[in-house]
């Protein structure tokens, strides 16, 4: 059976579809693992309900670019779809890690998974520090969804001459994405790290993790060459830099309704993001000398984050970095209609593009 048989289907429909059985398939792993494993007293934490909800919602971007990499070799599969759905539960251990180390109460519009076990270990009147309960716990979870995301891989159906082509990448990729958030933590926004050095930092734990690994991780299953190889690797830098761009953007200027966060929530949490990098750069010795005095304030209120917008906007940055995706993407687009891939991924590539640096969906 073919994921979908109608291989004419416009390319926003298909990715749709194939997005839609990415979440059935994840959520139903998850709930089976989370039946098979919280059971006793594990059962009585909110685990068992807490771990499948935190997977439903997420725009599934990784697993739609490895699929779309695996389209450039090979025809539509079950098996392949399966595999690289196992993608989203890595990028789910990501979150919940991640939401620990910013501190961030929200995810997804909802309370992130370290906020709901602590507030589950205040309801229950448990001894020590709810906080500190829920923060282990999220870490834990985390851990769970990095196991489940390797043995979803390798229960998919893919042959295991299929999957050893793939593991060098997927190894690749998880290390890198640790590497980069270390290098995350290390760029406090107070230092003001170099441009250079946010570059790289999105690269490792952003760019390459969300678009390139994943369609080289694709590719390299369907057996491609290294020519499309190379293609889909230059496609997905750019288009891996341009996301973490506006994803910046977002969390300094986003709608909460899109981000799920509050507005500014990156200025509370000190990212030396590249937005704010840039504003640095760009700022003459009056608007230096503004910032200098944002970054250190003690605490970042919501007049803060109005003047924080302001002085990022005065700058210049806001408009720099809008001109900076727009070349990516542009770059990135050239390179695919260069490249003379398969119609159906490179179709798929081009919506995708604007998908992960419009925020359209």
């Amino acid at each position: 059976m073919t994921v979908i048989p109608h291989t004419a289907t416009a390319p926003a429909v298909w990715l749709d579809a194939l997005r839609h059985r990415c979440a059935a398939d994840v959520h139903r792993f998850v709930t089976e693992r989370a039946g098979e494993h919280f059971t006793g007293w594990a059962a009585e934490t909110p685990a068992a309900t807490a771990l499948p909800e935190f997977v439903a919602g997420g725009k599934f971007l990784r697993p739609l670019f490895a699929y779309a990499g695996w389209r450039c070799g090979e025809s539509e599969n079950d098996a392949a779809l399966r595999a690289v759905a196992s993608l989203e539960l890595l990028h789910c251990f990501a979150l919940a890690q991640d939401d620990v180390m910013d501190g961030s109460a929200r995810r997804r519009g909802r309370p992130a998974l370290h906020v709901s076990f602590a507030r589950w270990h205040e309801s229950a009147g448990l001894g020590g520090s709810a906080a500190r309960f829920g923060e282990s716990a999220a870490i834990l979870a985390g851990d769970l969804f990095l196991v489940w995301s390797e043995q979803m891989l390798r229960e998919s159906g893919l042959g295991t001459d299929v999957l050893a082509r793939g593991w060098p990448v997927h190894d690749h990729l998880r290390s890198e994405l640790a590497v980069g958030q270390l290098g995350d933590l290390i760029n406090d926004a107070r230092t003001l790290p170099s441009w250079s050095d946010v570059l790289d930092v999105i690269r490792r734990k952003s760019g390459n993790y969300t678009v390139r690994r994943p369609l080289e991780f694709g590719a390299a299953l369907a057996g491609c060459d290294t020519d499309v190889i190379d293609v889909l690797g230059t496609y997905g830098e750019l288009i891996g830099e341009a996301f973490q761009f506006r994803d910046d953007l977002l969390g300094v200027f986003g709608d909460p309704a899109v981000t799920g966060k509050p507005a500014g929530d990156d200025l509370r949490e000190r990212k030396a993001s590249s937005v704010v990098v840039l504003a640095a750069e760009l700022a003459g010795d009056r608007q230096r000398r503004e910032l200098d005095d944002l970054l250190a304030a003690d605490a970042v209120d919501p007049a803060a984050v109005a003047r924080w917008q302001h002085l990022i906007t005065a700058t210049g940055a806001r408009d720099q970095l809008e001109k900076l995706i727009d070349d990516r993407v542009h770059r990135a687009l050239e390179a695919i209609d260069l490249a003379g891939l398969p119609d159906r991924p490179a179709a798929a590539l081009t919506a995708l593009a604007v998908r992960c640096t419009e925020r359209v969906r």
